[in-house]
């Protein structure tokens, strides 16, 4: 029994002992913590002066982790994330310093401008008071607490506006609203409302978007917006936001469904402009119909494949097919310069160089700073005065996409029929001898690359006023007649 209490007194004694040691030990650590605690909120300070607030927050939010209690710690991470924009992680900073200190009453206006900010007029209010009780001459509470009633006052004024359908009246009031309360989703969506009622998408556009980020799983706005966007034409944008909605919760219907239909019509245009870089035209051509079959409803859409087609035929030489159709996408589209290039392009294919020169005048007349329509001018005009003189297309009968073996073959048949040898008469033979060196000189141009290259661009290279000063060779007719001995009676090469 003895043995027993002794034993049972050395076991109270080692716990005893081993209290104190842990009581010394707890010690310490609360010691090196709140060192630790101190050397953080140093660090934050010199940080946040030095505007690296990222490292800043970092070391705020290990001061705040090692002391719950301290006011000041959660008031100073608040300033670095007010400092961030973060002003919604700011807040609940905020609150818990004047939880934890109920009259400070710096806390406290900072909290009311977030939350006037915000929208929130009574909160607000109801801070801005706090201090006025505690110091009635504050200016800035004094100043905020106006602010506040001005909110008040237009948001009421614009929603009465709202209700009579004075929806310019309403976007007026709300200007200043959204000037004091500019994180406020609710006032900005309707303005955005109005706007939509006025026809201004664009607008309404930029007044939606800052919503998405200012209401918690905003799938609404996300969708509205992706179908404004489709609206406008913008389907890459649509598509970006309706994939935002998704993210939010994938089962959601409506925007699965819109996300659909932005996909497959996606597809289409992004495959279509492939084929049109990779110059696959009649495949391009299919794709831009197929899309205007995904989507005929919107004007948009059908209006750019119209212009697209008329690019592809155009591009494809297909003059009379790329003339009708961009005929009927000018008559959709009149504001569209490179609807009136592509035609002009086509009837320069079809030689009719004067409604050129007219459809690339009234495309500059919409767009003057694009070279390429500039430049499409120029040649026209070029061919236009070209053609008044001569067309060396023309004369051999061959069309300007002819290639040489086309060109060689078109000459040989007309040289054989307009040889002079084949006539009698003198006069026929003068009128032979004019048709023969027209058709040589013809042959001579369109078969050498340099010569044709100008040619095409509008120059004559056999006009000697083209060669003046130029130290070119000269072509003839100019300086050689092949006939000019008057003996016609020889073979004649018609390679």
């Amino acid at each position: 029994m003895e043995r027993d209490k002794r034993g049972l007194s050395g076991v109270l004694s080692s716990l005893s002992l081993l209290c104190v040691i842990i009581d010394l030990q707890l010690d310490g650590l609360l010691a090196i913590s709140h060192a630790e605690i101190e050397n953080h909120l140093e660090m934050g300070r010199k940080l946040l002066a030095a505007g690296q607030l990222a490292e800043a927050l970092s070391h705020y939010h290990s001061a705040v982790e090692g002391d719950q209690t301290n006011y000041l710690t959660f008031y100073k991470r608040a300033a670095v994330y007010l400092a961030m924009g973060k002003f919604k992680s700011a807040l609940p900073d905020l609150s818990k310093a004047i939880e934890l200190k109920s009259d400070f009453m710096a806390a406290r206006l900072q909290r009311g401008n977030i939350l006037l900010k915000q929208g929130d007029t009574e909160e607000a209010s109801e801070d801005f008071q706090a201090v006025l009780l505690s110091n009635p001459t504050n200016e800035e509470a004094q100043t905020m607490m106006q602010r506040v009633k001005e909110v008040e006052e237009n948001l009421d004024t614009a929603w009465a506006a709202y209700d009579t359908e004075d929806y310019s009246g309403t976007i007026a009031l709300l200007e200043r609203v959204i000037e004091l309360s500019p994180w406020d989703p609710a006032v900005r969506e309707l303005r955005s409302e109005c706007y939509l009622h006025i026809g201004d998408l664009s607008k309404a556009i930029q007044d939606l978007k800052p919503t998405t980020k200012l209401r918690n799983d905003n799938r609404a706005a996300f969708l509205k917006l992706s179908k404004l966007y489709y609206t406008i034409g913008d389907h890459e944008e649509s598509l970006s936001h309706i994939r935002e909605c998704l993210k939010l919760d994938q089962d959601d219907k409506d925007c699965f469904s819109h996300y659909k239909q932005v996909k497959k019509l996606s597809r289409q245009l992004e495959s279509a402009e492939e084929l049109v870089r990779e110059q696959r035209f009649a495949d391009a051509i299919e794709k831009y119909e197929a899309s205007i079959k995904t989507e005929p409803n919107v004007q948009v859409y059908s209006k750019r494949a119209k212009e697209r087609i008329c690019h592809c035929l155009s591009k494809s030489q297909q003059t009379e097919a790329a003339v009708k159709v961009c005929t009927e996408a000018f008559e959709r589209d009149p504001q569209n310069p490179f609807i009136l290039r592509d035609r002009a392009e086509a009837y320069i294919l079809n030689e009719e160089y004067e409604k050129a020169v007219e459809d690339f005048q009234q495309a500059k007349e919409l767009d003057g700073e694009n070279e390429e329509i500039n430049q499409g001018l120029e040649r026209a005009q070029k061919l236009l005065k070209q053609s008044r003189k001569r067309d060396y297309y023309k004369i051999l009968g061959v069309k300007r996409s002819a290639n040489k073996q086309e060109v060689i073959k078109a000459y040989r048949k007309l040289a054989q029929q307009w040889h002079p040898d084949n006539f009698q008469s003198e006069d026929e033979k003068r009128e032979a001898e004019k048709k023969f060196i027209d058709i040589a000189a013809a042959k001579e141009v369109l078969t050498d690359p340099e010569m044709r290259q100008k040619v095409d661009a509008g120059e004559d290279p056999l006009d000697p006023e083209n060669q003046q000063g130029t130290g070119q060779h000269q072509h003839w007719p100019f300086e050689f007649n092949p006939f000019g001995s008057g003996n016609f009676h020889f073979k004649f090469n018609f390679n």
